[in-house]
């Protein structure tokens, strides 16, 4: 037995509305007809992550970049995430043609490591275990920009991030220079 409620009834009436008003940005999306196939495809992949002149990036972590044989432990001390993390970003985004000091804004992600043979802080010793961390990432992260030219910045503190890495960053900066190699291939 089927019930047909209010809620149904505009639900499908947003549905619509929604197929509607989202179908001419769709469509504009597309590449022009005379753009060969293989154009279409290089320059979607090509510039994946740079929309007007500014970079994008993700997911950026203390493993990112190394080989499995150099691959961090989550019980590995938290300057050497930092630092990997800095320097895996660094070479990120100058292949994709931007400085340290042409990055708008980040949002760095911290953790404790979760392992078993170290026990979870709770309470004030907690708080205490992420201003130990935050005190630490301050002082790495700033000798990777120019004296006063640190992006706008925004830190948490999260329960765990993938990957076996203690920090994570996001965020995006202006591109200065041409690419020397696609980002994202």
């Amino acid at each position: 037995m089927q019930i047909d409620t209010r809620r149904s009834f505009f639900g499908k009436i947003a549905a619509m509305t929604a197929a509607i008003a989202g179908a001419p940005r769709l469509f504009s999306q597309q590449a022009p007809a005379g753009v060969p196939m293989q154009e279409r495809t290089h320059r979607a992949s090509s510039n994946k992550h740079i929309h007007n002149d500014i970079y994008y990036f993700s997911g950026t972590g203390s493993n990112d970049g190394y080989s499995k044989e150099d691959h961090v432990l989550v019980t590995d001390p938290f300057e050497k995430h930092v630092t990997r993390t800095m320097e895996a970003l660094k070479k990120s985004i100058e292949s994709a043609g931007c400085t340290m000091d042409s990055i708008i804004h980040l949002e760095v992600f911290l953790c404790l490591p979760l392992a078993d043979n170290i026990p979870m802080p709770t309470g004030r010793a907690r708080f205490d275990a992420h201003k130990v961390q935050y005190d630490a990432l301050n002082k790495i992260y700033g000798t990777y920009f120019s004296p006063g030219r640190a992006p706008s910045r925004a830190c948490m503190a999260l329960e765990w991030i993938p990957g076996d890495s203690l920090i994570e960053i996001v965020g995006s900066a202006r591109v200065v220079a041409q690419s020397p190699s696609p980002v994202g291939e």
